[in-house]
């Protein structure tokens, strides 16, 4: 029995491909989404320092990837720069701020680590901004 699925169309890969992004894009804006406010209230900043550069960069930085990269990411634009960024800040946040905690504390940022993962190693399909920069690239290029 072969478990490979012949019959899987490329419109069908490229739809769920579209769903994935939204559906992770909205869900990650809404972790980003308090993280901007907290920034943009200009008070007293207590966040995690993950790579030594002070609790306000490291807040930036995290609002960079939960919000700006998921907006990117929903639109299917720089799809792979911007989850690279998901993916060292879900990778940060299991095994390091949560690294200690038990895994249901973990286990969040480790299914978004994969859908992440399933991201940058398939790209945005067909129905994206990127595809549609890739297509008029080609098309202007002979």
């Amino acid at each position: 029995m072969s478990y490979s699925n012949s019959k899987t169309t490329p419109i069908y890969v490229d739809l769920v491909l579209l769903v994935v992004r939204i559906f992770i894009g909205f869900a990650m804006l809404s972790h980003g989404f308090p993280k901007l406010q907290q920034l943009l209230e200009g008070g007293e900043i207590k966040f995690f320092d993950f790579i030594g550069l002070g609790p306000k960069i490291s807040l930036i930085l995290t609002v960079f990837a939960e919000f700006v990269c998921s907006i990117l990411i929903i639109l299917g634009l720089f799809t792979r720069f911007a989850t690279g960024f998901l993916i060292f800040t879900m990778a940060i946040a299991a095994f390091i701020v949560h690294g200690a905690d038990l895994f249901e504390k973990r286990e969040l940022s480790l299914l978004y680590l994969s859908v992440y993962l399933l991201i940058i190693s398939f790209g945005a399909g067909k129905i994206s901004v990127d595809y549609m920069i890739e297509k008029r690239k080609r098309s202007s290029d002979w």
